[in-house]
């Protein structure tokens, strides 16, 4: 029987469902989760009846389908939501059901969206303070030459640093056309919104892979660094790096092998460095890809998560140490910046994400994050210049 019939019959978008979607999950406190994942068309949507907190020391492997997000803190607990009712959407449409979840969530909407009546848009509830002044500039340009003089002094071979940026949103700000432009925008990135009552609401374009799982087969993650502003046409083979900007994707690449060290594990591939294009900005990766059935670890995705996070490349080397001295100096709490997202266990995959590039949504102002990897060769400008080319990728959205 084709339960898809009675949605297919109502003529709407992909845009009419998702925005319905997403209005019935902040009327009723719904946990929401939908994504679409680099180089796909495919786009992805859960709505959980509850989030579960789930310990530091639980393994991924051992949950249901659903999406998972962390903070920065990996000492605090992490978010799971489960897949409680599950949609794909492709070529702007609602993807036939392939399983007895999809029939149930379809039969699901194609009931509930007859009583639909649109509204302006998601409940956010809440706003934070707007901060006095306008001092942002001088206090990250006094906060790298901190870093600069730990690292001349030989205290840190890097530090990422970072900064917040209060913003107020247009009256036309709109939670699904915004995604929907951060998928044309961002074609290589992970395009994600979370919301979990009572914990906060996120929207983000994230371009690093933490940590991959393939069929509960493969494993992969990348070191993803250096920065430089990227314009439709440019020619990407004709990129020069700086000294600057190579050291510093080889030390995240050095980071990633000193994991793999950790478990005493030498049977990966490494692939790369290599420029590659996360919307208006360019970055150096590396690929590791590890046979799981091979190396007989089917517990290495959860395994490699804990080792990895929080990575060099959002921290700086060495880590503790960088750690520390952003507790100290940076002035502020992460929350979920430089933390990670995904889904988890969704079609036999894996696929968490560093939270970058990405903004915490209040009803009418959102905070946006960003940071800058310094390092012995570093100019206080350029890395202020680089956080502010970061903010660019969702205020070209959504202002």
């Amino acid at each position: 029987m084709n339960t898809l019939a009675p949605v297919s019959s109502l003529k709407h978008t992909e845009t009419e469902l998702l925005s319905f979607l997403v209005q019935y999950s902040g009327e009723n406190e719904s946990p929401i989760a939908f994504w679409r994942l680099p180089n796909s068309d495919i786009k992805h949507l859960i709505i959980s009846e509850a989030f579960h907190e789930i310990g530091t020391a639980d393994l991924f492997e051992d949950l249901g389908p659903g999406f998972l997000m962390a903070p920065f803190d990996k000492n605090k607990n992490r978010f799971f939501l489960p897949a409680d009712l599950f949609f794909s959407f492709e070529n702007g449409t609602l993807k036939t059901q392939s399983n007895f979840q999809e029939n149930t969530s379809a039969l699901w909407l194609s009931e509930k969206i007859q009583s639909y009546i649109p509204k302006n848009n998601f409940n956010f509830k809440s706003n934070p303070p707007l901060p006095s002044g306008d001092n942002e500039k001088d206090s990250f340009i006094e906060l790298i030459g901190t870093c600069l003089k730990e690292i001349q002094r030989g205290a840190f071979e890097k530090i990422v640093p970072s900064r917040m940026k209060f913003i107020e949103l247009p009256e036309t700000f709109d939670i699904v056309q915004s995604f929907q432009k951060l998928c044309e925008s961002s074609p290589q990135a992970l395009i994600s919104f979370v919301s979990i009552p009572g914990v906060g609401s996120w929207l983000g374009a994230s371009p690093e892979v933490l940590v991959s799982v393939e069929d509960k087969t493969i494993f992969k993650t990348v070191a993803l660094a250096g920065t430089l502003p990227y314009h439709e046409g440019l020619n990407i083979k004709s990129v020069a790096w700086t000294q600057k900007e190579i050291e510093e994707q080889a030390l995240v690449e050095r980071y990633v092998i000193s994991c793999f060290k950790k478990i005493r594990l030498r049977e990966y591939e490494e692939r790369g460095p290599k420029t590659v294009i996360a919307g208006n900005l360019m970055h150096l990766k590396s690929e590791f890809t590890v046979d799981m059935k091979a190396t007989n670890f089917p517990q290495m995705g959860s395994v490699m998560l804990q080792l990895l996070h929080p990575t060099s490349a959002v921290c700086g080397m060495p880590l503790e140490a960088s750690l520390k001295f952003l507790e100290q100096y940076e002035g502020y709490d992460r929350g979920f910046y430089a933390g990670y997202l995904g889904p988890v266990n969704v079609n036999n995959d894996v696929d968490l994400f560093v939270n970058l590039r990405c903004m915490q949504i209040f009803e009418n102002r959102a905070i946006l994050y960003a940071g800058a990897g310094v390092t012995i060769d570093s100019i206080a400008e350029e890395e202020w210049a680089e956080t502010k080319i970061k903010f660019d990728t969702l205020l070209n959205v959504i202002l």
